[in-house]
């Protein structure tokens, strides 16, 4: 039996438990989950209006409910991307690149030599204070990205092993696993200005919802890091760990893809209450939010999968 024939069984089997998920007693009701068969590895996402662009073996895709509407080759799409100055923007893994596409006309318009930190894939290509930036060095450098010329304009000194960025509340955030540390980065002096410890094996972070939220994968916990002061203002546990997940925040909540337990767990920021576990457990993938539902990934078993909202989600 083919891949796809494979994929289709699976996603029509995982529709049926999605459209009856499972969630905590916060939630009265789950929200309603399509599933769409993918060949390949779709992985990593970013939304573009009520569509949504994922990495893939060669490749990367725009997708939506209705099926794939674009396509655009590289060699080894690799970490999460970022849409931001009219395209998309996702690191090469394998030329050790920035790639700039055209989102109107799904083409390649730039391919920047930036270095790659790690060339394994978890990172974030990520935008703010009129740049794009990527963690392009494993001993510790970030690199800005001016979008007016394509070119990088300056190499920020980080802590070695820095993978993963966020920018929010007019920093650029940085985390590195190897160093357990947190990084707020000032984008006018292009330099570390905080530096805060973490738990261990911190992966990825997001900006939004009143501080920036960390991944500390081997402890099974989201910290919460204050943005004024760039230290813990608590933390919540969510499992034994959290590996291999993604994190993303918006519409009054914090959203964490997890790889056991279930698809995703719905977080209040204030309170540090998970206010629902949704969906039945599907491996590895990645998250993203938008105001009319979540997208997620689960390359393990070739879907994606779209959860639109009900309202009591966002309260």
């Amino acid at each position: 039996m083919s891949t796809y024939r494979i994929a289709a069984r699976i996603a029509a089997r995982i529709a049926v438990t999605i459209a009856g998920c499972a969630v905590a007693p916060a939630m009265a009701a789950g929200p309603k989950g399509k599933v769409i068969a993918v060949p390949g590895s779709a992985d990593f996402l970013a939304v573009d209006g009520s569509s949504v662009w994922a990495t893939n073996r060669g490749r990367v895709e725009r997708w939506s409910t209705r099926g794939k509407q674009a396509e655009v080759a590289m060699t080894r799409p690799c970490g999460a991307m970022t849409v931001a100055f009219g395209s998309l923007w996702v690191a090469d893994c394998a030329d050790r690149t920035v790639n700039r596409i055209d989102m109107a006309t799904a083409r390649r318009i730039a391919v920047i030599p930036t270095g790659i930190a790690n060339p394994r894939g978890e990172l974030n290509v990520v935008a703010g204070a009129g740049s794009v930036w990527v963690a392009s060095d494993d001993k510790g450098v970030v690199a800005r990205i001016d979008p007016a010329v394509n070119v990088v304009t300056a190499s920020i000194p980080v802590d070695p092993g820095t993978f993963y960025l966020s920018f929010g509340f007019g920093s650029l955030w940085a985390v590195s696993g190897a160093g357990q540390t947190i990084q707020k980065i000032d984008p006018v002096t292009n330099a570390v200005v905080a530096r805060t410890t973490l738990g261990r094996a911190p992966g990825f972070l997001v900006a939004g919802e009143g501080a920036v939220w960390v991944q500390e994968q081997d402890d099974g916990t989201v910290a919460r890091i204050a943005p004024d002061t760039g230290q813990v203002s608590g933390r919540v546990k969510v499992d034994e760990t959290l590996k291999y997940g993604d994190i993303d925040a918006g519409g009054g909540r914090i959203w964490l893809r997890t790889t056991a337990g279930q698809t995703f767990v719905v977080i209040d920021p204030e309170t540090l209450a998970i206010r629902a576990r949704i969906g039945k457990e599907t491996g590895s993938g990645a998250l993203r939010y938008t105001g009319a539902g979540v997208w997620t990934s689960s390359h393990d078993i070739h879907i994606l999968s779209w959860w639109k909202k009900p309202a009591r989600i966002g309260r």
